[in-house]
């Protein structure tokens, strides 16, 4: 049996547009799927039975809610539900660890583009060794489709662009093969971004090519990220691939490359800090700011 994808939700706007995104991505990949909303007890037992009681009642009301969108949007998804108890970003993270994905809601920051992310989200996509899929608000299934000649969404199969942001001073195989998938499973093409900075005044700039100008610089990397695409293209040859290298931040390169798209796709490297677990700065502003769906895929 596949693993499941599963989705968080907690009766909010962003988490039941979640719960329906994370529907539409079962079925397309044919597997099942399971909605989890995790609930703390009253700190005091003696005096919090009441208080447990009412919180028990409202969390099976958020999971029958859920339940009922998904059903009524996407009845054909395999679907079951699971109330667990404590922390949410503790037991979101242990849901995730049998799943293929785990999707969680984010707010759309009113007035521009990008996301809210919680504290809830932000912990989860830092600790998860599973891939975790962000998805906004107002996130619907006509925004993943190919627009028709005169900018209306089309009802033909096919989605637009997954966006891959690769490193490729340190590409990752993980990263890679979910971008590929995700675009197989949507028939949509593959666009691989890589950003690249030229040397500053006192020496070359990190996974610089050592080439003197700038183009000869840009054809160097073109021709390395083709390299490392090639394997995968012979795994998923009905994926059209567009490789793109950009002189710019990684940060600034995602965000225009993700604009329009169905899907971005970026790394999340999984180092032990004494701070505590956080996500790199590329991945952080992609979270934050790119207006589509958002998979963090971890790697060690």
């Amino acid at each position: 049996m596949l693993p499941p994808v599963v989705v968080g939700v907690d009766g909010s706007p962003e988490s039941l547009a979640a719960a329906q995104w994370a529907a539409r991505e079962a079925v397309r990949s044919d597997r099942s799927l399971r909605l989890v909303h995790a609930w703390s007890r009253h700190p005091r037992p003696r005096d919090g039975e009441i208080e447990n009681a009412a919180r028990r009642h409202l969390a099976r009301r958020v999971l029958r809610e859920a339940e009922d969108g998904v059903r009524a949007a996407c009845p054909e998804v395999r679907l079951y539900d699971e109330l667990v108890e404590g922390p949410a970003v503790e037991r979101l993270r242990e849901a995730a660890e049998g799943a293929e994905l785990l999707v969680l809601g984010s707010r759309g920051l009113s007035g521009f583009t990008g996301f809210l992310v919680g504290s809830v989200a932000a912990g989860v996509v830092a600790r998860a060794t599973r891939p975790v899929v962000l998805v906004r608000a107002d996130e619907d299934t006509t925004d993943e489709q190919l627009p028709t000649p005169d900018g209306s969404a089309s009802t033909a199969p096919g989605h637009r662009d997954v966006v891959l942001g690769i490193d490729l001073n340190e590409p990752c195989d993980e990263v890679i093969d979910f971008a590929f998938e995700a675009a197989r499973l949507r028939r949509a093409r593959l666009r691989a971004v890589h950003a690249w900075q030229p040397p500053g005044p006192l020496g070359r700039g990190e996974g610089d090519s050592g080439l003197v100008d700038d183009p000869r610089r840009a054809e160097e990397w073109l021709g390395f990220l083709r390299a490392v695409l090639e394997v995968w293209r012979d795994k998923y040859p009905e994926v059209e691939v567009l490789e793109t290298v950009v002189e710019d931040k990684p940060a600034n390169a995602l965000l225009r490359a993700a604009t329009g798209a169905s899907l971005l796709v970026v790394g999340h490297h999984l180092t032990q800090r004494r701070i505590g677990p956080r996500t790199g700065p590329t991945t952080h502003s992609a979270i934050q700011h790119v207006y589509c769906p958002v998979a963090v895929v971890p790697y060690w």
